[in-house]
Order: C-alpha cells, then sequence, then structure tokens
C-alpha cells in the first residue's frame, strides 16, 4: 500500500522559501591537489598511505571540479536547485594551516560563488570538511588546542573575501566522524587509535566553532548572514526489549548525538559522558560559554538509524546491533529507515528548539550502471529515487507538525571520493565516468528535476 505522505509529496507542500541543494566537500570533488598553491592535507597523506583506502585510490583528480565547477553549476541549475553546499580546502586558503594567505585559493572560491549567485543559486558554505592542513596535523592536529586559533583565524580570513556574498556559513562538517573516526577507530585521516585523542579532538573541534562564530559574525557584510554547524544526528532505538539494550541505546544517543548537541545548546555534556570521561576533557575555564554560541541553524546529516543491543568496546566502537527484518540496506549496509528523520526532526524541536533546521545531508549508494540507451548514456537507479521522495515525505511530514526546517541538501551532487571506500560507492545524483570524466544525469536526478519545475 502506497504511503499517504507520498500522495501529498509536491514541492509546493514545502515553504515557498525553502531551499532544495545538492552538497560536496572539496577534497571528494576538486582534485587539482598540487595546484595553484594549495597545500597538503591530512587527506593527501592517508590517502597515498597504503592500506588505508579501497584498492589504494585517492582524491588527486577526483572529480576535476576545481577545473569544471561552471559545468556543474549548470547541472545543479538544470535539475532546479536553488542552493549549493560545497566546502572550502583549508590548505589552499592556507597552504601551513596559518600564517601566509594563498590568494589563488581564494580566487577560485571567489568565481565559485561569483558562478552560482549569476545562476541562481544561494552558496552555503562549509569552513571544515576534514581536509586539515597537514602542517598543523604535525603539531598534534586537534588534539592541540592550538588548531582552534588556526580554524579561527582561517574562518575570518575566508569570511573576509567572501562574506558579501555567501549567505550561510557552516563551521564543521561531522565533527563526531572527524574525532571518532579520525583519531580512535582510525577509519579516517588522521587514522589514530587513541581514544583519549579523540575525546580531546571533539572537545577542541567545538571549541574551534565557538570561537569562530562571533569573528564570522564581524567578518561578513551581508546583512542577512547566517551562521550554525552541522552533525551527522541518528536515529537511537534499543535493539530489544531487555534493559541492556534500553541502557545501550540512552548511551549511545549521548556518544552520538548528545555529546554535541548539549554543549552547544545546553553548555554542559551529557551527565552520563561526564560520568565516565570528564577527567578525560581537556576543560578549560570558560570553554563551555565558548562552544555555546547562539546558533542561527542547525544543519543534520541523516543516512540510518541504529538498534544497539550491547557494547562490545566503547573505545574501539565495537558495538553489537540488531538488523530489522525484511529492511533495505543501501551498499554502505545502512538501513533506509526515513521514519527516522522524521523523529530525529521532531525530537529536536521538542528538546534542544533550535530557530531553524537544514537538513544537510542525507542519501543513498546504490550500484549504478551506466548503459547505452539508443545511442544516448543513461543510469537507471529507482532505489535511489524511492530513497529520495520517501525521506522527502518524512520532512514534510516535521514540517506539518511545526519543525523549523528551512532546506534540503542532498548527498550528493556526483559521483566521488567517498573516503576510505574510494571510488566504489556512488552516491550521486549525476552519474561520473572517473575515466572521461563525463557526467550522466541519473533517473533519480531526472526525477528531482520534474520534482522542482512542478
Amino acid at each position: 500500500m502506497p504511503d499517504e505522505r507520498n500522495q501529498e509529496l509536491r514541492r509546493g507542500a514545502f515553504p515557498p522559501d525553502f531551499f532544495w541543494g545538492a552538497a560536496t566537500a572539496s577534497y571528494q570533488i576538486e582534485g587539482a591537489v598540487n595546484e595553484d598553491g594549495r597545500g597538503e592535507s591530512i587527506w593527501d597523506v592517508f590517502t597515498h598511505t597504503p592500506g588505508k583506502i579501497f584498492e589504494g585510490q585517492n582524491g588527486d583528480v577526483a572529480c576535476d571540479h576545481y577545473h569544471r565547477y561552471r559545468e556543474d553549476i549548470a547541472l545543479m541549475r538544470d535539475i532546479g536547485l536553488n542552493s549549493y553546499r560545497f566546502s572550502i580546502s583549508w590548505p589552499r586558503i592556507m597552504p601551513e594551516g596559518r600564517g601566509k594567505i594563498n590568494q589563488k585559493g581564494l580566487d577560485f572560491y571567489d568565481r565559485l560563488v561569483d558562478e552560482l549567485l549569476e545562476n541562481g543559486l544561494e552558496p552555503f558554505a562549509t569552513l571544515y570538511h576534514w581536509d586539515l592542513p597537514q602542517t598543523l596535523q604535525a603539531e598534534g592536529g586537534w588534539k592541540n588546542r592550538a588548531t582552534v586559533e588556526a580554524y579561527a583565524d582561517y574562518a575570518e580570513i575566508v569570511a573576509k573575501r567572501l562574506g558579501d556574498r555567501v549567505k550561510s556559513w557552516i563551521t564543521l562538517n561531522e565533527p563526531w566522524v572527524s574525532s571518532v573516526l579520525g583519531y580512535i577507530t582510525g577509519e579516517h585521516a588522521p587514522g589514530e587509535t587513541d581514544f583519549l585523542a579523540g575525546i580531546h579532538a571533539a572537545h577542541h573541534l567545538l571549541l574551534a566553532h565557538g570561537l569562530a562564530m562571533p569573528r564570522l559574525r564581524q567578518a561578513t557584510t551581508r546583512r542577512d548572514a547566517e551562521f550554525g554547524v552541522t552533525l551527522n544526528l541518528t536515529y537511537i532505538e534499543p535493539g530489544d526489549e531487555s534493559e541492556e539494550a534500553k541502557q545501550t541505546a540512552e548511551a549511545l544517543d549521548a556518544f552520538v548525538n548528545r555529546s554535541f548537541l548539549d554543549p552547544l545548546f545546553k553548555k554542559t555534556y551529557p551527565e552520563i559522558l561526564l560520568g565516565m570521561f570528564e577527567l578525560l576533557l581537556p576543560l578549560h575555564p570558560g570553554d563551555m560559554d565558548i562552544i555555546a554560541q547562539p546558533l542561527d541553524f542547525l544543519g543534520i546529516n541523516y543516512y540510518f538509524r541504529m538498534l544497539p543491543l550491547a557494547v562490545e568496546d566503547i573505545t574501539a566502537w565495537k558495538l553489537k546491533t540488531r538488523e530489522p527484518e525484511g529492511a533495505k540496506f543501501t551498499e554502505m549496509g545502512w538501513e533506509v529507515y526515513p521514519e527516522g528523520l522524521y523523529r530525529l526532526l521532531t525530537n529536536l524541536k521538542k528538546e534542544y528548539n533550535p530557530q531553524k533546521l537544514y537538513v544537510t545531508e542525507n542519501g543513498a549508494a546504490f550500484k549504478d550502471m551506466l548503459v547505452s540507451e539508443a545511442g544516448s548514456p543513461a543510469v537507471h537507479d529507482p532505489d535511489r529515487l524511492e530513497y529520495l521522495r520517501d525521506h522527502f515525505s518524512a520532512a514534510l511530514k516535521a514540517i506539518q507538525e511545526g519543525v523549523p526546517l528551512s532546506g534540503y541538501f542532498i548527498w550528493s551532487l556526483l559521483d566521488n571520493f567517498e573516503w576510505a571506500f574510494g571510488y566504489s560507492r556512488r552516491f550521486g545524483l549525476v552519474y561520473t565516468d572517473y575515466e572521461t570524466q563525463q557526467r550522466v544525469l541519473k533517473d533519480s536526478g531526472r526525477w528531482l528535476r520534474q520534482f522542482l519545475h512542478s
């Protein structure tokens, strides 16, 4: 039986000023890693370290967006998007992480922003999407409190250059992933496996966000500018009715979600985490006041839910979970669960009451095949089309219940370098042929175009 929400799914059911966009990240699409003065990032080093990435792949070329951004913006305009969330490469702006400014790097983002505006697309700029300058990593990276000040300096420099045109600024993308996968599990750059390092990195990332916020407000001149942060949030519920599962779900919610939400909105870490890790936190007097700067919006990245049964080893992020029967899964092994987005959004409104929300990432990787039909390339991706339609419906239901959701950014515009998975996972609305750099709009992108133009 079809979902009733899908029967009313149309663009006109959303607010008239709603932002419809796609999202990308600098290292995943830009390429040109050795051009125009760009410095080395932790991902350059990590991807060139044997055994870290699927088939030894890297982002040296990726989607060559650095040279093809006009073509990619034309695709967004054709689809009917009215906004674009991109990230700025810190080592492209400041090759050493601090000090010398690379004007050619700023020039690129100047051109990108101008091209977006000329094509009717509102720029949403993410200042940090994981590509930390390697020179700062050599000094300890996010374990080192000095990186906090270096980030705030970098953020202010970018805002002074682009702040007359960019309306929406995101300080960090998914600090949980940066700290846990980068410093605890070692799956992401810089590839460390130290629980204490991850705790320090998480706190310093939050501190960097808070320190940068007032400097960003001061540096920008666009009167309607807004500032926020993006968190990856997971809908978590107990895997069964046991007391252990209930306690595990509560602890995981604190570790995955509230460890960042509570400092930002409540000026404290969750009580359960303080009970376990308070002595490990590199907490200085006044830190929580700095972190809890007023937010104009909160961005959330949602992909799946978790059904935990027990924690096997939290310091190595090893969990025992239940797989729901009859569920669909993406190529990432993530359950397709649109209801989780609705529940996350409504829970956020109830508990934290943010003045504005954006879905800054949502999407799915499936096995996409490029075929030729009547001499033209095509990609049929019905699973992604259904995924987007059902998640749009979940978002609409939340809006109708009073959630202040103001935009939705699909991950991703293009198939791209998917971190440790290399090029083996395709999330794009647009298929990328990495050998020829040909772009092909998938059926999901065609459906979105029809939805947005209707």
